[in-house]
């Protein structure tokens, strides 16, 4: 099996099993890319927990995973092992109310989730690697 089958299986295992999952530029904690950034501040606005996977270490995990989602740009939004999009989309789902209304969060756009309801992203061990 190669390097990049590896790779692929791994990416493919986690968004099965994450019901949010996010690959991105850095963490949660410290993106590397305001459009990561955004993202991550859209699912913590919603109070949505989420996986996160840092795309960064190996050029090989972004070639992978936009060739398992057929989408080009990072980050990438799974929803239930099915791609949301990216950040213009999940910015727009947010403004409108759709991604709470899909994600089934409380939380509409632009309001601030409840107290005790905890926001942070759970972290997903880098296996891509």
């Amino acid at each position: 099996m190669t390097s990049e089958n590896a790779i692929r299986t791994a990416i493919e295992q986690a968004i099965g099993e994450h019901e949010l999952i996010l690959f991105m530029k850095g963490t949660p904690d410290q993106p590397r890319c305001g459009f990561s950034a955004r993202t991550v501040a859209v699912l913590e606005s919603l109070g949505a927990p989420f996986a996160a996977v840092d795309i960064l270490p190996d050029p090989r995990i972004r070639q992978e995973l936009s060739a398992v989602s057929g989408w080009p740009t990072i980050p990438q939004l799974f929803h239930k092992g099915e791609l949301v999009g990216g950040c213009d989309i999940v910015s727009e789902m947010y403004e409108t109310g759709e991604l709470a209304e899909q994600l089934g969060v409380a939380a509409q756009a632009g309001e601030t989730p409840e107290d005790g309801v905890d926001g942070a992203p759970l972290t997903v061990e880098n296996r891509l690697n």
